[in-house]
């Protein structure tokens, strides 16, 4: 990513698609915290020590710690997808956590159509209690993942190993 801001308004977009999202018994069950700019940095950088500061001398790793921090450069916007489970309502939380998929799906199909690049991470402490609490999110939400957006000077393609034929079953 190149550091080039992204309007807000856009991000907006982005979020407003993401609300189209299919959802059983209409609980919606997708949240968002947006940090924009200078805050997505920080965000990065807090993601990082967050990292450090829960992680055993053990098991630290100098490089991990440098990819999470290294995610926030140039970037415009992070956002932070989350599930918010529904507990009054007697659905599967399988459906919850597909809707919330469907969402984020929204979110990047949009930004590739306004020439946004985005991509989804579940690395760093994304799945871990500590994030949880950092976000000052319930035990029963799920962090689903981290979006970071900006505008790049190259778009890589993405690629596939397996072809599409070899994943299909088709009855005639």
């Amino acid at each position: 990513m190149n550091g080039k801001l992204i309007p807000d308004e856009q991000i907006w977009e982005l979020l407003y698609l993401a609300d189209w999202a299919p959802t059983h018994k209409i609980t919606e069950p997708w949240r968002f915290i947006v940090y924009p700019g200078d805050k997505a940095k920080a965000f990065a950088l807090e993601h990082a020590e967050l990292y450090k500061n829960s992680t055993s001398q053990d098991n630290f790793k100098q490089d991990k710690y440098e990819k999470i921090l290294g995610n926030g450069k140039n970037v415009s916007h992070i956002v932070v997808t989350y599930l918010k489970r529904s507990l009054n309502v007697d659905i599967p939380e399988i459906e919850e956590i597909a809707a919330v998929s469907a969402a984020i799906e929204n979110i990047l199909l949009g930004a590739a159509a306004l020439g946004i690049a985005g991509f989804w991470s579940t690395g760093g402490m994304t799945h871990k209690k500590e994030m949880k609490k950092f976000l000052k999110i319930s035990d029963e939400d799920t962090v689903m993942g981290i979006l970071y957006f900006g505008y790049a000077d190259i778009i890589h393609e993405g690629k596939r190993i397996i072809p599409l034929s070899e994943k299909i079953v088709w009855n005639k």
